[in-house]
């Protein structure tokens, strides 16, 4: 069961803070939402304690040359839960969802070599018999989610978001030059996996390096656009109740353009651009089932390059952003 929290003005606040910045510090985000940094810790510390939001530093897997994949499998009805569940242990692997009526299963991989595809995709899951189908889709392009962050959050002015922005780690994604990882990179990264806002100190203690020294290699990793910070929030935090999956077929020479248009729309928590029939997927977010309704109807039928359309609601999240299972999970909205 999703905890029960109130949310304020305070509160909404602090989570499009932190989805602007998320290792701004507390003093920092008071004094844009003019209160004090000690009553905005204590928010966060209440938010994250509950398992409905958290900061996760990412990888930007196209800026490091991995392959970003999205795959859908159809298990045997006793097998989607155990399965998902080894999906969600794996490093590489982000929101894995169950879908439906149960037996089919949703997530996000990346693999940093053909071997690493291959050994998943052509290896374990081909050969476990519980799987009756897998497809799997290679990830062009994200119009919404990663780096962009989902406008179902925004609660601050144009002003205040400005100010929280001009004073974060840039990501900007500099340049076409290769970036190479070596091996604190990897105990940097996968510290920040866990816990976004991290201090200095305790990752100098995982990589063996100053202070200095991680502040310096972070600064280096955001400016190439290598990692990011994301807030990984549960919306039914905010009272979204309803969320599915959307595939799409689109021309492709309305791929850009309708991807844009579906990124603007405040349900949309995340949309991209993959190989396949279906090429533009996304996940949805809504109040309840009119909603999500009207939005199909309305906003998603007003897009007029869109073709097939297949949906199917997200019934249980077992692993979310970052390289751990989540602290909770729950049935019903993720972002």
């Amino acid at each position: 069961m999703v905890e029960n929290i109130e949310l304020d003005e305070v509160d909404r606040g602090l989570l499009h803070a932190l989805q602007v910045d998320g290792r701004a510090s507390f003093s920092r985000i008071g004094e844009v939402l003019g209160v004090s940094d000690q009553r905005v810790a204590r928010r966060y510390r209440r938010l994250r304690a509950s398992g409905m939001a958290r900061v996760v530093g990412a990888v930007n897997g196209q800026r490091l040359g991995y392959e970003s994949w999205v795959i859908r499998l159809r298990c045997t009805p006793d097998a989607a839960v155990p399965i998902a569940e080894a999906l969600g242990r794996r490093p590489d692997t982000s929101w894995v969802h169950l879908l439906s009526g149960g037996t089919e299963i949703s997530c996000s991989t990346i693999q940093r070599t053909v071997k690493e595809r291959q050994s998943l995709l052509l290896g374990r899951l081909a050969r476990t018999d519980r799987v009756l189908s897998v497809t799997a889709h290679r990830r062009l392009h994200m119009f919404m989610g990663g780096l962009v962050g989902w406008a179902g959050l925004a609660a601050l002015s144009p002003e205040q978001e400005a100010a929280l922005a001009a004073g974060r780690m840039s990501a900007r994604h500099g340049g076409d030059e290769p970036i190479t990882l070596g091996p604190g990179d990897e105990a940097l990264l996968e510290a920040l996996s866990r816990d976004g806002r991290t201090g200095y100190a305790d990752l100098a203690a995982v990589t063996g390096w100053s202070e200095s020294t991680v502040r310096r290699r972070m600064e280096q990793l955001c400016a190439a656009g290598a990692i990011f910070f994301h807030l990984d929030v549960l919306p039914a935090l905010v009272g979204k109740r309803v969320e599915a999956q959307l595939w799409m077929s689109v021309p492709p020479a309305e791929l850009d353009r309708t991807g844009q248009a579906m990124a603007r729309h405040p349900e949309a928590a995340f949309v991209g651009a993959t190989t396949g029939p279906a090429n533009l997927i996304a996940t949805i977010v809504c109040d309840d089932d009119a909603a999500f309704y009207r939005y199909l109807t309305e906003s998603l039928g007003a897009l007029p390059a869109i073709g097939h359309t297949e949906s199917a609601p997200i019934i249980r999240t077992i692993k979310r952003f970052g390289a751990v299972l989540p602290l909770r999970t729950a049935g019903g909205a993720t972002a």
